[in-house]
């Protein structure tokens, strides 16, 4: 009898529910990840344990609340909907399963799970189109640490990024053209930011800044995020025909200054300054609608932007449970040849 193989979609986590507990502790484990806060042991202990995780859970649990809905987290709901349509695209041949790299379902218990199916063959797919260290990276690890206590371990592939893969793109695409992108003063793509120090250790010389990584991906910067995002937006954009000075690329969600810049929310609020009106933000880092891009760009964003003369940031639809981004899913663990 022919064996399966086993995929394992990864996306980021959610709280198990919107209250401070649960809260505080999804953000324990994600902060403690030495790949997300990458300082030394004692120093982040302190810093996560003592300070940000205290002050933060109760502020971040109230931001939760206005995110949940009926369907819980909206993070967990489009992700455990792609797990159903991807396993139905893919045929009898694979079956897919789902984990989460902080919290539930964890990935610990689903490689468990996955283990006692005696898989020939299992593909690890982070739902991170660019690869960062403290996110595909993580899972990566993660993933790593518990395979590496089984006594049998199957061939298993891992995919880093798909930033550039045609369906994904595509897939973004037909998300921005459901609104007439010329009605809009000034196009953002904002993506997750991250410190400067992690995008610089991708490089060899320890330095981001010294390479062309805003104009082109080349075999020494291809894993950089910094460069990888600018060549989504390039993608994009070309896709649909946003002239280079119609658009602007920005990170959101820093922690402090030395951050990669511009920064999102200080954009939104220059585009209010100069008398625009109404922008559109794509955020092509996140393939799931979540708490950056529902309660961040459409709620928090809006509010700056009004702030400073503006009247409407609308946010562009992550790809959550799109056709085509299953079709992208499915290509990338089947390959092109074998759809």
């Amino acid at each position: 009898m022919k064996s399966k193989t086993g995929v394992l979609l990864i996306n980021l986590g959610t709280p198990d529910s919107p209250s401070v507990s649960d809260v505080r502790s999804y953000l324990s484990q994600f902060l403690n990840d030495p790949r997300v806060i990458d300082i030394p042991w004692l120093l982040r202990k302190i810093l996560v344990n003592l300070i940000i995780v205290p002050f933060r859970a109760p502020k971040s649990a109230k931001i939760y609340q206005k995110l949940w809905t009926a369907n819980g987290s909206p993070l967990l709901f489009y992700s455990e909907r792609v797990k159903t349509l991807l396993e139905d695209s893919l045929g009898s041949d694979y079956e897919v399963h789902l984990a989460m790299r902080y919290k539930n379902p964890s990935i610990p218990a689903v490689l468990e799970t996955m283990r006692k199916k005696h898989y020939e063959k299992i593909i690890v797919l982070p739902m991170f189109p660019q690869y960062a260290s403290a996110s595909t990276g993580s899972a990566h690890d993660e993933v790593m640490r518990v395979l590496r206590t089984w006594w049998v371990i199957p061939e298993v592939k891992f995919i880093s990024q798909y930033y550039d893969h045609p369906l994904f793109i595509e897939a973004f695409a037909e998300r921005g053209r459901k609104y007439n992108i010329a009605d809009y003063d000034h196009v953002l793509f904002s993506y997750h930011g991250l410190p400067e120090r992690q995008v610089d250790k991708v490089h060899d010389d320890g330095a981001c800044a010294r390479h062309d990584c805003q104009h082109t991906v080349n075999e020494e910067n291809q894993y950089c995020y910094k460069a990888t995002c600018y060549a989504t937006t390039r993608l994009l954009a070309a896709k649909l025909n946003i002239p280079a000075e119609k658009y602007t690329v920005c990170f959101q969600s820093r922690l402090d200054k030395k951050w990669l810049m511009p920064f999102s929310d200080e954009v939104v609020r220059q585009c209010g300054d100069k008398g625009m009106k109404k922008i559109l933000v794509f955020s092509p880092a996140f393939t799931a609608d979540c708490l950056e891009t529902i309660i961040e760009i459409g709620d928090e964003y809006q509010e700056i932007f009004h702030e400073h003369g503006g009247q409407k940031v609308q946010l562009v639809e992550s790809l959550n449970d799109s056709p085509t981004w299953i079709d992208c899913l499915r290509d990338l663990v089947k390959g092109p040849a074998n759809k």
